[in-house]
């Protein structure tokens, strides 16, 4: 379902009107850098999960990309995120943020381009399928590696980089999978090429250590939660065949939220089945989000409940 208004450099513009010059070097070149958030219907409203940790990893990752001048803060891009959710009379949503550059010479200088801001919201069920949130996802390791971190910056969400996830996605799917594994240069299991991953043993939780991913803020709140029910979290190098031995095995990201993996390389991960701790930890999400957890109040901002114009 698309929205009746999508937020650019200040206004709050009809959804077809909403358009980019085909001479943007955002479209040649992929200079731009974006988030993803995902607002619910909570028992006191519709409410944002972690909003501001999300818009300071958009500014943080325009930083990372060199973007100069950026006209915007935190809080003019929070805001600008609730009035558009609210303006769209979403009670629940997908948000897309997105630093682009808009307009200047065709080149490889980014202080020639200028630097423009929009905020998108739909409706986005679930990102890897209703059958593989249900029944788990089947996922492959990728035959291409994870971006190298002086390479690509693996910190930011820059546009051009996600090519390398298109391509390892797209080949997962034409295989019949739903989701690719990617390895770092150095051969350890890196991240999803949307989701960071975690698997269990013997009741421990072990994750990729930071410094070759995405710091996702799910990822963040998945260990948070974690540590809260008592279940112990080690972050350090994830080799391919403790995947396959992994007595759970479970993603997580804005747009997948928490899915179990049900089989890896033709692999059962434990029975198939969504394990004790994922499911753990998924109920204490999805209770989280809906504003029942005792990280609610905390995690979630609120759209305000007031009527607003068309522009700030």
């Amino acid at each position: 379902m698309k929205s009746d208004y999508i937020w650019i450099d200040g206004n709050l513009v009809p959804f077809e009107e909403a358009t980019v010059h085909m001479l943007s070097p955002a479209i040649h070149y992929g200079l731009a850098v974006f988030e993803g958030l995902r607002c619910y219907e909570t028992i006191n409203g519709p409410g944002v999960f972690r909003l501001r940790e999300h818009i300071e990893r958009l500014v943080n990752s325009a930083q990372i990309f060199g973007v100069l001048d950026l006209p915007y803060d935190v809080q003019d891009l929070f805001d600008a995120t609730l009035l558009t959710i609210r303006a769209n009379r979403f009670t629940e949503c997908y948000i897309r943020p997105l630093i682009y550059m808009a307009d200047g010479p065709l080149g490889l200088n980014l202080d020639a381009s200028r630097p423009a801001v929009s905020i998108s919201t739909w409706e986005w069920g679930k990102f890897l399928g209703d059958e593989a949130f249900s029944k788990g996802a089947r996922m492959i390791v990728s035959s291409f590696t994870r971006l190298h971190p002086n390479v690509h910056m693996t910190k930011a969400k820059i546009s051009g980089n996600y090519v390398n996830s298109v391509m390892a996605k797209t080949l997962a799917v034409r295989a019949g999978f739903d989701e690719a594994v990617m390895l770092d240069p150095d051969g350890y299991v890196a991240e999803c090429t949307g989701e960071n991953l975690f698997i269990v043993r013997n009741g421990v939780i072990h994750t990729p250590p930071r410094a070759t991913i995405l710091e996702g803020v799910t990822r963040d709140s998945v260990i948070t939660i974690a540590r809260d029910l008592n279940i112990p979290v080690i972050e350090e190098k994830v080799t391919r065949d403790q995947l396959y031995i992994a007595d759970e095995m479970f993603v997580c990201g804005t747009a997948a939220e928490i899915t179990h993996v049900a089989e890896i390389d033709y692999r059962v991960i434990g029975d198939g089945q969504k394990g004790p701790v994922a499911k753990q930890v998924q109920e204490t999400f999805f209770r989280t989000v809906k504003g029942e957890g005792t990280r609610s109040e905390e995690w979630l901002d609120m759209v305000p409940v007031v009527e607003y114009s068309t522009g700030i």
